[in-house]
This record gives structure tokens, sequence and C-alpha cells, in this order.
């Protein structure tokens, strides 16, 4: 608790006097009447400081800077006063978003930022870049993952189609319903229908005896069993 308390007024007295920041080679002041100050001329930024909203003034010269992370500048509503010149800036897309904000707030910097690279815009100030040097720019936008994201649900609603299927097939019990004018046939007829075991189907002859295929007829309830029980397959006598 003490610890705690050491170091919040030990912070405080930091942003009040201008001392400079441990973590940080800038230098935040408050002043009663200016506002709040962050100076980070000519100090090598490993990253971007952190910003105040309540920021009145920013100096950002010769830090090292070769672009700006869009929206940096949009939360600075009390932001008075701007100088980040002398960064080597890289104009490309990601530019853009600096030199938009320039012109839409030229009465907040005295001086305007310039190009170091690439070489067809090197020394040119970032405000005089035209639309057309981004028009290669492609905007940000959200079609592009919502048709990825309705890809991937149809590719799952397959899937989960097919696994149902094979799952319902595999559990389904299959009822074959033999009529009675179809109950004389001989068990062989039920076994592969490949060439090897392929026959003919055997039919009472009319003048031969209904003894012998009654006869062959003991030999249906095992097959019909077995069918049920390797095969699922369920054979009804209608």
């Amino acid at each position: 608790m003490i610890f705690s308390l050491i170091f919040s007024i030990f912070h405080l007295i930091t942003m009040t006097t201008g001392l400079t920041i441990a973590a940080h080679p800038c230098r935040y002041t408050d002043h009663p009447t200016e506002g709040v100050i962050v100076n980070c001329n000519f100090t090598k930024l490993p990253s971007l400081p952190y910003l105040p909203r309540n920021i009145t003034e920013l100096h950002l010269s010769n830090t090292g800077l070769s672009t700006v992370p869009p929206g940096l500048f949009d939360k600075l509503v009390g932001l008075k006063k701007l100088s980040i010149i002398g960064n080597p800036f890289h104009c490309d897309c990601r530019i853009q978003y600096l030199r938009n904000w320039l012109l839409k707030n030229r009465d907040i910097f005295t001086m305007e930022p310039t190009c170091a690279s690439p070489g067809v815009v090197t020394q040119k100030n970032i405000c005089e870049l035209s639309d057309d040097f981004f028009s290669s720019c492609s905007k940000p936008s959200c079609t592009n993952g919502i048709y990825l994201v309705l890809n991937w649900v149809i590719l799952l609603c397959v899937i989960a189609l097919m696994v149902y299927t094979l799952r319902l097939a595999k559990e389904s019990t299959i009822t074959l319903y033999i009529d009675e004018r179809h109950a004389l046939f001989e068990a062989h007829s039920l076994r592969s229908q490949k060439p090897k075991h392929r026959r003919k189907w055997s039919f009472p002859n009319k003048q031969e005896p209904l003894e012998r295929p009654l006869l062959n007829m003991e030999l249906l309830p095992q097959v019909l069993d077995t069918l049920h029980k390797k095969h699922n397959i369920k054979i009804k006598d209608t």
C-alpha cells in the first residue's frame, strides 16, 4: 500500500515538472495555462509514446518515424500544435492517413513533413501527394471477411449433413416384404448374385410335386436370421 502511494506521487511529480520518464524518452509537461505538452523531439522512438486525450502540443520531430498508424491523431481532440518534421517517412499506402489528416488540420502544424522514400516522391511534401498516388490502395472492406465466413459455414453444414446421412444409413434397418407368390423361392436365390454364385430363379413346376420346394424352405429361417444379424436386413413374409 505504501509502495503504491509513493509510486503515484512520483508519477504525479514527473508529469508536472516535465522530468524524463525512464520507460520512454519523451517529456510530459502539464502547464496550468498551455495544457499537456508531450515533447519527443530528437529522440529515437522504439514505438510511439502514450498520448493523453487532453494533449495540446505534440512534438515528434527527428524521432525516426517512417509512418503513422491510422487513427493516431483522431482521439486528440484538444491538439493545437504539432511538429512532425525531420522523419524518414516512407510514402506508400500507409501514409495516406497522415496525408488526409494534415490536409484537414493545416492550422495545427507550421512546417509540412516530407517523404524520404520511395525515390519518385523523395523530398516531396506529404500534403502534396495527390489522390491518384493512392489510387492503387485498396480500401478496407468487410466483404471479403463475410464471404470467407459464409464459405466456412456452408462447408461445415455439408460435412454435418454427410455425417448425419452416414450415421442414419448405418442405424437403419432394411425390410424386404416377400409376396405369397414368391414364398416358394429356393433358399439359394437369396445369396450373392455375383457371376460365380448367380443361379436361375427356380419356380415350382405345375407338374412337379410341391414336397421338394417345401423341403428347401426349411433353410429359409436360417438365411433370414443370418441376414438380420450380420447385414441388418429384415425380411417379412406378406
